[in-house]
């Protein structure tokens, strides 16, 4: 059962542990995740979720805070929660500081997002027709593609509607051929000078000139990673992508926009 909105922000968070699970991905790749369950029977919509750059982990391989959050957060509102490990799976580490990236959002990542799909199509607590996507940062951007029509899965279940948080919009708006075949909403902060804000507003405006159900919310003086539960702003070096060109981003929570995105993610899904 979904909460009111009201009450949502200040329901208890799950404390249970997510399970580790591991399903078949694209090209011979065993995928390993962590699954949120609610209480009960179900059966529930679910929510696959697409970790950043840095990872779904921790140096000591538990989850990293944002993603626990979210998990349980999600998993107390009453869905099921499956973050696939794009990295780990692989054998790879963070990539944020890597130029040359071989899972990439565009193509290994849209795999990934479509193999999470498929397992969750499988369970029998899944409700098939409410599943939906969402990502931060690489991740984020990794939803952008896995929404375009060109990507859709060749067996339904589709996603059924798609959250990206400060993806990076540059190169899907000035492609000119970027369509969205998904119900999206866009999330990102105003100042974000990693992923920077105004290459999404382009892609959000040109989709609705063309119909499309893109919505975009913009979080004035917020960075990267606002809605971590509780990162001190501070400058990360040495990035592989920034919006200057410099290396250098800020990143961490802004709480006014942590606590809209998690209302407003929380009844975007509840649709």
């Amino acid at each position: 059962m979904i909460l009111s909105l009201a009450s949502a922000t200040q329901a208890s968070l799950a404390q249970s542990d997510p399970q580790a699970v591991q399903f078949p991905g694209a090209d011979g790749v065993r995928l390993d995740g962590a699954l949120y369950m609610p209480a009960g029977k179900g059966p529930f919509p679910a929510v696959v979720a697409l970790h950043g750059c840095a990872g779904l982990t921790t140096k000591d391989g538990s989850l990293s805070a944002r993603h626990r959050d979210w998990g349980e957060r999600l998993a107390e509102q009453g869905f099921i929660v499956l973050l696939p490990d794009s990295y780990g799976s692989r054998g790879m580490g963070p990539q944020c500081r890597n130029a040359e990236r071989e899972v990439r959002p565009s193509r290994e990542r849209v795999s990934d997002a479509k193999a999470a799909l498929a397992y969750l199509a499988g369970l029998q607590q899944v409700k098939k027709n409410a599943i939906s996507l969402l990502g931060w940062s690489n991740g984020g951007s990794s939803v952008l593609y896995a929404a375009a029509q060109q990507n859709a899965p060749s067996q339904q279940p589709d996603f059924a509607r798609a959250v990206a948080f400060y993806p990076g919009c540059r190169l899907p708006a000035e492609s000119g051929t970027w369509h969205t075949r998904l119900s999206l909403l866009i999330l990102i902060g105003a100042a974000d000078d990693w992923t920077p804000a105004a290459p999404c507003i382009s892609l959000a405006s040109d989709a609705r000139r063309a119909k499309e159900p893109v919505e975009i919310v913009t979080y004035p003086g917020a960075y990267h990673d606002f809605d971590h539960p509780n990162l001190e702003v501070h400058v990360v070096r040495h990035l592989a992508f920034t919006g200057s060109g410099t290396g250098m981003a800020h990143t961490g929570t802004n709480k006014a926009a942590r606590a809209d995105a998690i209302s407003r993610v929380l009844a975007y899904l509840a649709r």
